[in-house]
């Protein structure tokens, strides 16, 4: 009897365990074309453009790729859906590619992915308005500021309510809600971007290396982003170039259930904004080591580590010395 009993017990354990390794692995989303809204993705053979989705600049559709720029110099080109996304959580996966002659860094400038309330609108940002609601995703292959250590391309994320601009001279260093290097150039095999908004949760991942895995790359909660903006692609060159090509935008609905109050909100009213212990403004390197005013990754993840590690050891040394004291002063006494 008992050894039936632990027996249950283990297939329950076992059971248990199969229970949570699906429910992580199905927070990532598989490509299942159950989930897929056509009306708001954009694949080949491009059906759709024209329709669903409106180009200006310099964009070429072609039956293989929406190529934003040619690698020639001052070119600007977007790519908008027409239809609004009034879904609360979703999940966006962007297949692209840049490539081009330039080597090191003689090549740029980027590639911008939007959810924004403004559409369709030439500006200096990637090809779009610096001045924007919403969401912007730069993917950043030309540094601008001379004074950064940051190793590029790099990706970064900013939410704007329209009274910040995105400031191209710093590479976006004082709005970027965080952000990872990734090495996006003149790749010999497919190159992807996700980006997962679900319950005020921001979350973008990369798979550039191949190896048909997400790697994260910016994830941050207390994001709030109305329903109703749009999504889009946009790039631009300057005096340097690149070929910015989008090959599919697939956009999927993520079923999360949201509590009483949460559904009773009318999320198209939302101000886009981030709840954050400083102001995206102010998100600037402070040589002091305020380390609250930048996402605590690398180095500072390992100093702030460290200066854990040295207090535990200096209280346990001074712990020591004043336990031995007072051993040695209760001796005394006998």
């Amino acid at each position: 009897k008992k050894m039936t009993e632990r027996f249950m017990d283990l297939r329950c354990l076992a059971l248990l365990s199969l229970l949570h390794c699906v429910a992580v692995f199905g927070d990532i989303t598989d490509g299942n074309a159950e989930h897929l809204k056509r009306e708001h993705s954009l694949m080949k053979p491009y059906q759709g453009v024209g329709s669903q989705w409106d180009f200006s600049g310099s964009t070429l559709v072609t039956s293989q790729y929406v190529r934003l720029t040619p690698d020639e110099r001052s070119k600007q080109g977007s790519i908008w859906n027409t239809v609004p996304c009034f879904l609360k959580d979703w999940e966006m996966h962007v297949q692209f590619r840049v490539h081009g002659l330039g080597k090191k860094n003689l090549h740029g400038d980027g590639i911008a992915i939007w959810y924004t309330k403004e559409r369709l609108q030439l500006g200096p940002l990637y090809g779009s308005v610096a001045n924007f609601h919403g969401l912007a995703v730069v993917l950043d292959t030309y540094p601008n500021d001379d004074t950064s250590d940051r190793s590029f391309p790099y990706i970064s994320a900013m939410v704007s309510n329209g009274s910040v601009p995105y400031d191209h001279g710093k590479d976006g260093r004082s709005t970027e809600l965080g952000g990872c290097t990734a090495e996006i150039r003149n790749k010999d095999h497919d190159t992807y971007l996700a980006i997962r908004y679900s319950k005020g949760r921001l979350t973008i991942m990369v798979d550039v290396d191949d190896r048909n895995e997400w790697k994260e790359c910016l994830d941050i909660a207390g994001v709030r982003l109305p329903t109703g903006y749009f999504f889009g692609a946009s790039a631009a060159t300057g005096d340097l170039s690149d070929n910015h090509d989008i090959i599919s935008m697939k956009m999927y609905q993520l079923m999360v259930e949201h509590t009483p109050e949460e559904d009773s909100l009318d999320w198209s009213k939302i101000e886009p904004s981030v709840s954050l212990l400083k102001s995206p403004k102010d998100n600037i390197d402070d040589p002091t080591g305020n380390f609250r005013s930048t996402p605590l990754t690398g180095w500072k993840v390992f100093l702030l580590l460290l200066c854990a590690l040295l207090g535990i050891v200096v209280c346990a040394v001074v712990g020591a010395v004043v336990f031995q004291r007072q051993q040695e002063r209760n001796k005394r006494f006998y």
